[in-house]
């Protein structure tokens, strides 16, 4: 498969320059993650939800032994499944979306040229 780039005919010059300053590359990047970000991130989208948020805050009142309805480990539970899940799919999702990147990214281009 081959990637058509047009190239710049020249009337916006001047807009080019000042716009590759800050575009320095012609790379593609759709992923959301890094290797350092994707801990953090995921929990952060994951308890904006309120659903996780309802279940870590019964694990954390269970943490307290006036109100401890069940075993610490046991409410824990859920919460830790349904998370582990879903960052496990977020992390297959992007890096699926990082090899379509690196194919587009490193495929042959023809450019046209007056």
């Amino acid at each position: 498969k081959w990637r058509i780039v047009f190239p710049n005919n020249g009337r916006q010059q001047k807009d080019w320059k000042q716009a590759s300053t800050f575009y320095s590359g012609n790379r593609i990047q759709t992923t959301k993650y890094t290797w350092f970000t994707f801990l953090p991130q995921n929990l952060f989208e994951h308890f904006h939800r309120l659903c996780n948020l309802y279940f870590f805050f019964l694990v954390v009142l269970n943490w307290f032994p006036q109100v401890e309805v069940f075993h610490k480990e046991i409410t824990m539970l859920p919460l830790i499944a349904v998370l582990l899940a879903s960052m496990i799919k977020d992390a297959v999702e992007d890096y699926r979306k990082y090899q379509f990147d690196k194919m587009i990214n490193f495929s042959k281009t023809r450019v046209y040229d007056k």
